[in-house]
């Protein structure tokens, strides 16, 4: 393919040999040998990184004599101007230290990016005797943000009880944008919650942090929630509520924002301006994009990223480059790192491998690698132009790889034939302290398509129906591809397609078709495989025949020669707890051939919650919190049962365990969609635009099944705790707003579909079923184990869930 000719003009900046700038991340810098301070040099691992060294003998000082205003001026303004050297120099010469001297120094180290030495230096403090205020902390916090330090934040959080600080808002907040940062979405949840008093920066942190984890729709929720409750938003709620837009692709929201944005008289900022841009462009609109990228003046790189990013997200790939010749032509602004991983999927679109290789070199000599990101970005470019030799160099000496890149390297080989190679790298990846995702699967599976055998291709699909991830469709269609591919034509055009329908009907309680389906299936000489007894099983054990599940689980081996799993094993103990056998349960259990996992001792303790046997739900749960699983749902199970019979101070205990260990109960939410959008409710929710309506609706709804407000299975509280949860009644639960709101928005007859991210409440169970009764309508409540079809008082699991 003939290179472009928009793309020549580029080649003689990225091959120029003028001066550079010197990149950040090398500053180093070395205190004279007559200095007494500890001496600093540069961490390979950390961008602008010196240490103090360890074996250094530190003098304590005392705050002796009035503070030199003099020197402390002289000490500020070298912090100031970033001259860090200079500043310890001066710092180690000062006779009297007090904590506000520590921190001017401590705010250089983090204002210049040194955060270890930022934290080296909180520790010196702290054993100077020196006592850190609200001042040191936000510092101290976001050097361990900087440093990725999960366990020294934790020990600096821990540190503030002692001090009292724990509840101050600037040093909360500091938190917050740290526990964020690190991908603990919960610690920064529970932070925010237990804030006595909360400002702007607070709500700002919350927005902008879920954005940065690639949650938008929790980030326009706090967004949303932050007007509700009177707070002004600023130039920062708006920016991250339009990164949250980018990320879900929400374009009727983004300009509702627009709106706020002009009605705030912000539209001039040129933060808010580039987020306007990078919204747009992320949302499709290119030319929405282009006006507000035209009225920004002055324009920086990051505005210039952003329309470059626009382009290329939209296919506009020639104007990707045009882009860039303006932005060195107009504005005299060098590429950044974040423009070149933008620009990089333009090489690959346009066959420009000669421009792609001049980029990689200027990345170079910028000293923008290594950089996981970038290092990613050039795999697939040099993949993407048939550089494979490049693109193995370059996956070899990447310093750290995360999926992304692994991600990427499997489909280089996969998309140049080298599939051998893509499935050794893949057997690779398993000895990596990462686990495989959908991506990972759908790269790989053209491989196995090419030159895997059929038993290899069944092993696969085993594993990928074990992870759950069977219903991507990316992914099934890729499995139809690989039988196919391997000879196998029956299994690729009728076996999946089998195995799903079987178990589409099983999660919506309707066992017989599921069965009558798996008649039809063999008549047709059709060989049911270890999914197709998955689906079958669980369609036994939803519907509750016992009988036909155990005679399909003797079948597996005997007929078929299948060796039942664990997910086999998981569905016979679903079933012997619905009829409440839950002794043989627990010898079944003991007669696996293989040793029980997380999963068989949940579906015990699952069976033994429905059957109300607290004894066998202990067992369970013993075992259940041995394994290196998520706890979370096993101590709520058993809170609840607790609670059921009255075991208050057990109740105690176990929420004490979970604060302990950091874990909180999901948030329940439930969501009904009209006209493609998606209404997300929770527990006592009043934000939707029509809760006046909803609530009313939903109170003559319960006033007709006659469920009194402040009466509903009154023994699962002790009379202390009865008023403290009446809040807490499941009268207003997501579940019941969901239904209300979809009656009112469906016409008369039309069935109603609500998702519920948790498993439904008996009290909610038993209400719907009263709802759909009297409302002649039918209800259908999706929970993660079903789908729970309410019809005339009656539900389709047979109030076994």
């Amino acid at each position: 393919m003939a290179t472009p000719a928009p793309l020549a003009i580029h080649s003689h900046f990225f091959n120029s040999n003028s001066p550079t700038r010197r990149n950040p991340s090398q500053k180093q810098f070395k205190i004279p040998e007559t200095n007494p301070t500890p001496s600093f040099e540069t961490n390979a691992r950390s961008s602008k990184s010196t240490h103090i060294h360890k074996n250094q003998t530190i003098t304590s000082k005392k705050s002796i004599g009035p503070r030199n205003i003099t020197k402390t001026r002289a000490l500020q303004e070298l912090v100031s101007s970033g001259s860090m050297e200079s500043a310890c120099y001066l710092f180690e010469k000062m006779s009297y230290l007090d904590t506000y001297i520590w921190n001017v120094v401590i705010r250089g180290f983090v204002d210049n990016g040194l955060f270890q030495e930022a934290v080296e230096f909180h520790h010196r403090m702290v054993c100077e005797g020196f006592k850190a205020d609200y001042f040191t902390y936000p510092f101290v916090i976001k050097a361990c943000a900087g440093l990725l330090y999960l366990s020294e934040g934790e020990k600096v959080h821990g540190s503030l009880f002692k001090s009292g600080l724990n509840s101050d808002v600037y040093v909360c907040n500091s938190l917050i944008v740290m526990y964020m940062k690190l991908g603990c979405v919960e610690c920064a949840e529970r932070m925010f919650d237990e804030m006595p008093v909360r400002d702007t920066v607070s709500w700002n942190s919350m927005i902008g942090g879920y954005c940065s984890v690639g949650d938008g729709v929790s980030s326009l929720v706090f967004f949303k929630e932050m007007q509700n409750c009177g707070l002004r938003y600023d130039r920062f709620s708006l920016i991250s509520a339009l990164g949250a837009i980018s990320i879900e692709g929400c374009l009727k929201i983004g300009k509702e924002i627009h709106c706020q944005v002009i009605k705030s008289g912000l539209e001039m900022d040129v933060m808010v301006q580039t987020s306007l841009v990078d919204m747009y462009g992320k949302c499709g609109v290119v030319d929405y994009a282009e006006r507000l990228f035209n009225m920004i003046f002055p324009r920086n790189i990051v505005a210039w990223n952003a329309m470059v990013g626009g382009y290329v997200v939209n296919a506009h790939f020639l104007e990707s480059f045009s882009c860039l010749r303006k932005m060195l032509e107009d504005d005299n602004l060098n590429p950044d790192c974040i423009t070149i991983i933008n620009l990089l999927p333009s090489c690959t679109k346009l066959g420009a491998l000669l421009e792609g290789k001049s980029i990689h070199g200027y990345a170079i000599r910028k000293g923008f690698l290594p950089n996981v990101a970038l290092e990613t970005a050039l795999i697939d470019m040099y993949a993407g132009s048939g550089a494979l030799k490049m693109t193995e160099k370059l996956f070899g000496s990447m310093i750290e790889k995360n999926l992304v890149s692994w991600n990427a390297m499997i489909a280089a080989y996969v998309r140049n034939g080298q599939n051998r190679e893509a499935m050794e790298l893949f057997q690779d990846l398993w000895s990596e302290p990462l686990k495989p995702d959908a991506m990972t699967f759908a790269s790989i599976l053209p491989a196995y398509a090419e030159i895997a055998t059929l038993s290899d291709s069944m092993q696969i699909h085993s594993l990928i129906t074990k992870l759950g991830l069977v219903s991507n469709i990316y992914i099934s269609n890729s499995i139809v591809y690989m039988y196919a591919k391997c000879g196998d034509l029956q299994t690729a055009r009728d076996v999946v397609s089998w195995n799903v329908i079987i178990m589409a009907y099983a999660i919506h309680g309707l066992g017989k078709i599921s069965i009558q389906l798996f008649s039809e299936m063999r008549e047709k000489g059709i060989k049911p495989n270890e999914s197709t007894f998955v689906s079958l099983l669980s369609s036994c054990s939803i519907s509750g025949m016992v009988d036909e599940g155990w005679n399909y689980f003797d079948s597996m081996r005997k007929d078929y020669g299948i060796v039942p799993g664990i997910e086999h094993y998981g569905c016979i103990i679903d079933l012997l707890g619905r009829i409440g056998n839950l002794d043989q349960a627990k010898r079944f259990i003991e007669e696996m051939p293989s040793a029980p996992t997380a999963r068989i001792w949940g579906a015990l303790l699952t069976a033994s919650r429905k059957n109300n046997d607290i004894v066998s739900a202990e067992f369970a749960a013993r075992h259940v919190l041995s394994s290196a699983q998520d706890n979370t749902g096993c101590y709520v199970l058993l809170s609840n049962m607790y609670a059921e019979a009255g075991r208050w101070e057990d109740v105690e205990q176990i929420k004490a365990i979970m604060e302990k260990e950091g874990l909180k109960k999901t948030t329940g939410c439930s969501m009904f969609e009209k006209n493609g959008e998606t209404h997300r409710f929770i527990n006592q929710d009043r934000s939707h635009s029509k809760t006046y309506l909803i609530y009313n609706v939903l109170d003559i709804l319960l006033r007709k099944i006659g469920e009194d407000f402040y009466i509903h299975n009154v023994s699962k509280f002790s009379p202390a705790h009865l008023m403290k949860n009446r809040a807490k009644s499941p009268h207003h639960h997501s579940v019941r707003l969901a239904i209300s709101f979809g009656l009112i928005s469906t016409s008369v007859g039309n069935p109603v579909l609500v998702r519920n991210n948790t498993r439904i409440c008996e009290d909610c169970h038993s209400a719907v079923k009263k709802i759909s009764e009297i409302t002649k309508r039918e209800l259908i409540v999706r929970d993660p184990k079903c789908f729970h079809h309410f019809r005339n008082g009656c539900c389709s699991c047979g109030d076994y869930w």
